[in-house]
C-alpha cells in the first residue's frame, strides 16, 4: 500500500523513510529560490533539512518561486505536497538512501502572480534571494561579459510601469520596496555554474537597477551582498520510472521525487549582509575564496561532461555511465583532465587535485543515477562558452595543449548539423537550437562557418592553431565517425 506525500501521512510514512523530525508548523521563512528544480531540492534545500533536522535554522525556510510559464506545473505538485518531496541518493551498488526533505515551505508563480512573487521577497524575515536559473538566465553577452538591456523580456521590464516578469524586474522591484519601507536588503545568492557567480549577479542586478533607476541601481550596489559559490551533485531529471519506483520500493505518492548521486559539494564565500544558516553544521565549505573550487569544478567536472556528451551521443551512448566506462571515452577525459583543464587551475586547498580526477570518471561511471547524455548536450551555448572556451585560451596563450578541447567543440558542431551517424534526427535543444543547426548544416562546405560566430567563440576563429585542430577533427567526425576519431585523439 503507497501514500501520498503529504503532511498528514508524514508519521505513517516515517515508518519506512526518514522523514523530517523538526515540526514544520514552526519553520519560518528566511529564503526565497528562484529557480527550484532538480538540482537546488537536491542540494541546497537539502543541506538545510539536515540542519533543520538537527534542530537548528528553523528560521530559514525556503519558500520557492518559479518564474518560468512552465514551473506551473512544480506549483501543482508542491501545492499538492504542502512543499514535500522525496530525494532519493542513488549508490553504484544499487543501493538507495530515500529521505523526504521538508525545508520548503511554498511555492509562488509568478507569471501568474507577480505581485504575491514581489512581497514575498519583500519580507522583512526573507534574508537571503537565493538562485538556480541555469548558465543562461543571466542574460550576459559571451564576447562582451556585458548585461544584454535589449533582450525582449529584458526591454519590457525596464519600460515604465511594467509589471515585472523576469527575475531581474522581480528581485530588482522587491529591493525598491524594501528600500522604501526601511527594510535592509536581503544577500543575493547564485549557485548557478557560472565562473564568479556572485559577481555576474551583483553585475545583472546592478546593470538592470541602474537602467530601470539610476539611484536604486547605486542603492543596490551599495547594500546587497553577493558570495560566489560552487555547487556540486548529479542530479538527472525526473523520470517516470523513478516515481515507479518511489511507489513500489518506498510505498510514497511522489509526483516529483528528485534523484541524484551520494556525492555532494558547496563551497561557500562568507559574504552576507543579514546573516545566514549555520550552513558549516551541515558539512558546506565556508571560506574566503571560492574561485579555486569553482575553477576546479568547472574546468575538470563540467567540461568533462561536454568532452564526453557529443562523442558519446555520435558514438551511439544514451546514458552517460555508459560512455565513463568505455575505457575508450575514460582515456580521453582524464587525458583532458590533466593535460589541459589542470594546468589552467590554481593550487586548490585541501584538493588531491589526481584524485578528483578519478573520482570524477567513478562518479560519472555510477549506472545507478541513469543520468542521460542528451541532458549534458542541452543548452550547450550558455555551457560551451563558460566552461570549455576559457580553457582553450589559456592553454593558446601558454603553449600548452588544447587540442582535445578544440576537438570538443568540434564534436559539438558535429552534434548540431541535427543528425547522427545512422542518418537519425538530433534534437537539439538550445535557446539558440535553430541558428545553430542552420550554420552547422554548412560544415562540410564551410568547415569555419560554425566557430565564426563570435557571439560563442570571441575571437578563436582568428587562431590558426585552433582552426587548424578544430577543423582536422570535423573532417575526421564526417570521414571516420565518432569512435575512429577518438581513436585517434587518444592516440596522440
Amino acid at each position: 500500500m503507497s501514500l501520498p506525500l503529504t503532511t498528514e501521512n508524514l508519521a505513517a510514512i516515517g515508518a519506512e523513510v526518514p522523514v523530517p523530525s523538526y515540526d514544520r508548523s514552526q519553520v519560518t521563512p528566511g529564503i526565497v529560490h528562484l529557480g527550484v528544480g532538480g538540482f537546488h531540492r537536491a542540494h541546497q534545500a537539502m543541506y538545510l533539512d539536515r540542519l533543520m533536522n538537527d534542530g537548528e535554522a528553523l528560521d530559514w525556510g525556503i519558500r520557492g518561486i518559479g518564474v518560468l510559464p512552465h514551473d506551473a506545473r512544480m506549483k501543482e505538485v508542491m501545492d499538492a505536497q504542502d512543499g514535500l518531496y522525496t530525494l532519493v541518493l542513488k549508490d553504484p551498488d544499487g543501493s538507495r538512501e530515500p529521505r523526504v526533505i521538508g525545508s520548503i515551505l511554498d511555492f509562488l508563480h509568478a507569471p501568474a502572480d507577480p505581485d504575491a512573487a514581489i512581497e514575498a521577497m519583500a519580507d522583512p524575515r526573507i534574508r537571503i534571494v537565493s538562485l538556480t536559473v541555469t548558465e543562461g538566465g543571466y542574460n550576459i553577452d559571451a564576447v562582451t561579459g556585458e548585461f544584454v538591456l535589449d533582450e525582449p523580456g529584458v526591454a519590457a521590464d525596464l519600460t515604465d510601469g511594467a509589471v515585472p516578469r523576469t527575475s531581474f524586474g522581480l528581485v530588482t522591484e522587491a529591493l525598491r520596496r524594501r528600500r522604501d519601507r526601511g527594510v535592509p536588503a536581503f544577500t543575493v545568492m547564485s549557485c548557478d555554474n557560472i565562473q564568479g557567480n556572485g559577481h555576474v549577479a551583483r553585475k545583472v542586478f546592478t546593470t538592470f537597477a541602474t537602467a530601470k533607476d539610476a539611484e536604486l541601481g547605486a542603492w543596490i550596489s551599495e547594500n546587497v551582498r553577493f558570495p560566489n559559490c560552487m555547487v556540486d551533485r548529479i542530479t538527472p531529471g525526473t523520470t517516470d520510472d523513478d516515481r515507479a519506483e518511489v511507489t513500489d520500493r518506498f510505498g510514497i505518492e511522489d509526483a516529483w521525487p528528485v534523484v541524484c548521486e551520494p556525492f555532494v559539494q558547496w563551497v561557500l564565500e562568507d559574504d552576507f549582509g543579514l546573516g545566514r544558516p549555520p550552513y558549516e553544521d551541515a558539512g558546506v565549505q565556508v571560506v574566503d575564496d571560492v574561485e579555486p573550487y569553482e575553477l576546479m569544478k568547472l574546468r575538470l567536472l563540467n567540461a568533462s561532461h561536454q568532452a564526453l556528451c557529443y562523442f558519446g551521443y555520435l558514438a551511439g551512448y544514451r546514458l552517460v555511465h555508459d560512455v565513463a566506462q568505455d575505457p575508450l571515452f575514460a582515456t580521453f577525459l582524464l587525458a583532458y583532465m590533466e593535460r589541459e583543464g589542470t594546468p589552467t587551475l590554481a593550487p586548490v586547498p585541501g584538493i588531491d587535485l589526481d584524485a578528483y580526477r578519478r573520482e570524477l570518471i567513478s562518479r560519472f561511471s555510477n549506472g545507478e543515477v541513469r543520468d542521460t547524455v542528451a541532458r549534458l548536450c542541452n543548452e550547450s551555448s550558455d555551457r560551451i562558452p563558460k566552461w570549455l572556451i576559457p580553457v582553450i585560451k589559456e592553454q593558446i596563450a601558454s603553449g600548452g595543449e588544447f587540442f582535445r578541447a578544440a576537438a570538443v567543440v568540434a564534436s559539438w558542431a558535429r552534434y548540431a548539423e541535427g543528425v547522427d551517424e545512422q542518418g537519425e534526427p538530433i534534437e537539439v535543444s538550445d535557446r539558440i537550437a535553430e541558428r545553430l543547426v542552420a550554420t552547422a548544416q554548412k560544415n562540410r562546405t564551410d568547415p569555419t562557418a560554425f566557430i565564426a560566430d563570435r557571439s560563442l567563440f570571441g575571437d578563436l576563429a582568428d587562431d590558426e592553431g585552433f582552426v587548424a585542430e578544430y577543423t582536422a577533427t570535423l573532417a575526421s567526425l564526417h570521414a571516420k565517425g565518432a569512435r575512429a576519431t577518438l581513436e585517434d585523439l587518444v592516440a596522440r
